[in-house]
């Protein structure tokens, strides 16, 4: 008993600190100009068909793995006339995602000037997605394990999934 005791307080010292180490790298890189939603609040949404979730990775990134329903935007190549052509609402929720939530913020903030009213950027990107056991589908809509995770340093934040680089 003592053993499993001592198991679970390991596991949930890891659970926290490796929240804390994700919670100071994105302090350190995003401003927080756009709200953060979680992926839990994300999972539950997605029922909801009157959100748009948009991924603001490369297109080789999204053609590995990307969340379920995500619209290809791009990070480099991002332009607003792309959304226009979506035809999407300017008061319909938006949520943008890329790996960890550092790019697609700077895209949040875009989309924010262009006068789109209520975006959110996914905390932890589809890394943190993956980590809590959600499922991300290839270029042929096949649920796979693979995420991009575009370096080795990056690459430290999927815990969960098969990284590809």
């Amino acid at each position: 008993m003592k053993a499993a005791f001592t198991l679970i307080c390991f596991f949930f010292t890891v659970l926290c600190l490796g929240q804390t180490e994700l919670d100071d790298m994105l302090q350190r890189y995003n401003t927080r100009s756009i709200p953060y939603i979680s992926v839990e609040e994300l999972r539950m949404l997605q029922t909801n068909e009157s959100i748009i979730v948009l991924d603001a990775r490369e297109k080789n990134e999204f053609e590995v793995s990307k969340i379920p329903s995500a619209l290809y935007i791009g990070y480099s190549e991002f332009s607003s006339e792309g959304l226009s052509e979506k035809k999407i609402d300017k008061s319909t929720p938006i949520i943008v995602y890329c790996s960890l939530g550092i790019r697609s913020e700077v895209i949040g903030e875009k989309l924010k000037k262009e006068g789109y009213l209520n975006v959110k950027n996914l905390y932890g990107g589809i890394f943190e997605w993956k980590n809590n056991g959600y499922p991300v589908f290839d270029s042929q809509n096949v649920e796979t394990e693979n995420v991009h995770v575009c370096s080795k340093i990056w690459g430290k934040w999927l815990q969960n999934g098969t990284k590809v680089f």
